[in-house]
């Protein structure tokens, strides 16, 4: 159990499909203790709790694109099928459709995962506006540096001779 309760563990089988932060269905079985066909059968008994918000099913482009970008390593990896995906909202739903002790734990340390990796993104968020409103201040100063620099040079420049009056 002490797998579960890793954030890393589970946030590395988080997935961006369609804009959105999903686990397949084959990683929630495994951390759930269940086969995945057990999973899918619960998910079709309780369809009406998983809208598509909360689930879709990947599209073969879609499989295509994570075996090319190593998200996973081939087709098979996913057992010949087109994987059902759970957005945050889905797996806690699971929760209410698979009432086992391991499930439950699962679900508790893979929420934890969805929350920490949203403090993530919003830590990289905020760190990317600070480096933006640096680089503004930074180009400004550049500017002024700039200018100090040309003020400088006509100083020091040599002045021009002036013409004697006759």
């Amino acid at each position: 159990m002490k797998e579960l309760s890793s954030s890393q563990v589970i946030g590395q089988k988080i997935y961006l499909i369609r804009g959105q932060k999903v686990m397949l269905d084959k990683d929630l079985a495994a951390l759930y203790g269940v086969k995945a066909i057990r999973l899918r059968e619960q998910v079709k008994r309780n369809k009406k709790r998983f809208p598509e918000d909360f689930m879709f099913q990947v599209s073969n482009e879609e499989i295509d694109f994570m075996v090319s970008q190593n998200a996973i390593p081939s087709r098979k990896h996913l057992g010949g099928a087109q994987p059902f995906v759970f957005t945050e909202q889905g797996v806690a739903m699971l929760a209410t459709v698979l009432n086992s002790e391991t499930a439950i734990l699962a679900n508790i340390a893979i929420m934890r995962a969805f929350v920490k990796l949203r403090e993530t993104l919003a830590a990289h968020k905020e760190l990317a506006h600070k480096l933006g409103q640096l680089e503004k201040k930074i180009e400004k100063h550049d500017e002024e540096i700039i200018a100090i620099f040309n003020a400088i040079r006509l100083l020091m420049a040599e002045p021009e001779p002036k013409e004697k009056k006759i």
